[in-house]
């Protein structure tokens, strides 16, 4: 059975249509992504899967229950990270998570065993007795993962978490995830950081205008839609629009270049073997202000799905 089944998920504001008839599953014990520009769907999403949102229409099934039916006992057994900081501020580090444990009517001595099992879990036993307001970001979102996990959920829902840790607390978020995985904790997250999607998820779903555009794990991903590498040319002349140069390239690379996108004074050829593609160009004599060649990454496959335009 699916930890979450969706199918044609609808959410709709008057004309807008946040998410537009989705369909996807995540299955028993593994780590499942959401990617997306901003305005995509993905936090929309989220908030259906974990029951603050209602759908539109569609079929949303958690944990084997319907969430239009069982809201409350779906939240029961879910564990949520929200992309907003919701600590109390004028409690304690462990307070904070004695009395969330209350919550879910979990007994004071367990609630108290927990709260110190999930501190020293995020590296935060030391700071027990500190008032939130002076945890620095990276302590706040370790303190916001401790606490969804007090109930023991069989799916935690992340909606961005590591946004705004240093590079030091995203590697010990990581771990930590990582080692609830290897306990059988589903996971389902929504992150810009396609590195972070790369480490974690076993399963993709990249999104754009509440569409999913594809699905499918990391290399899998990177192999169907940005080949094996990437040669990145920069002109000297501040865009590609001079007489010819651009159509030279594109010739004299050839088959070689599977697919290029042309931005301002970027281009970006994605091909199977970059060092002879890059060999070719050079040949032709262009002055270029820079030519890198590097393997491909999930970027790049998120980048050529969903376009390098800024979205707000």
């Amino acid at each position: 059975m699916s930890t979450v089944q969706a199918r044609a998920l609808l959410k709709r504001y008057g004309d807008l249509a946040a998410v537009d008839g989705i369909s996807f599953q995540v299955r028993p014990g593994e780590c499942f992504g959401f990617l997306g520009p901003n305005g995509a769907g993905k936090t929309t999403t989220m908030k259906m899967i974990y029951c603050v949102l209602p759908p539109t229409s569609g079929d949303l099934q958690v944990l084997g229950m319907d969430v239009r039916a069982h809201p409350r006992a779906i939240k029961a057994r879910l564990g949520v990270v929200t992309q907003d900081n919701t600590l109390d501020t004028a409690l304690t580090v462990r307070e904070n998570l004695v009395i969330f444990a209350r919550y879910f009517d979990i007994p004071w001595g367990l609630a108290r065993q927990r709260a110190d099992e999930l501190l020293e879990f995020v590296s935060l036993t030391d700071r027990a007795r500190d008032k939130v307001e002076y945890l620095s970001g990276g302590m706040k979102r370790r303190l916001m993962v401790a606490r969804a996990l007090v109930p023991q959920p069989e799916l935690l829902v992340l909606d961005e978490p590591t946004t705004g840790l240093d590079p030091q607390a995203r590697q010990l978020a990581w771990e930590k995830l990582r080692q609830l995985k290897r306990t059988g904790v589903t996971q389902i997250l929504t992150t810009h950081y396609m590195e972070e999607a790369a480490a974690l998820c076993d399963r993709i779903a990249i999104m754009d205008q509440g569409r999913i555009v594809t699905e499918g794990s990391p290399a899998d991903l990177v192999a169907a839609h940005a080949g094996r590498e990437v040669v990145e040319l920069r002109t000297a002349g501040g865009n590609w629009q001079g007489p010819g140069i651009l159509e030279r390239i594109l010739g004299a690379a050839g088959s070689l270049a599977e697919t290029h996108e042309v931005h301002n004074d970027l281009l970006v050829l994605h091909t199977q073997d970059g060092e002879v593609l890059l060999r070719r160009v050079r040949e032709q004599g262009v002055e270029l202000e820079s030519a890198t060649l590097r393997r491909t990454t999930l970027e790049d496959a998120f980048l050529k799905l969903t376009g390098r335009r800024l979205r707000d």
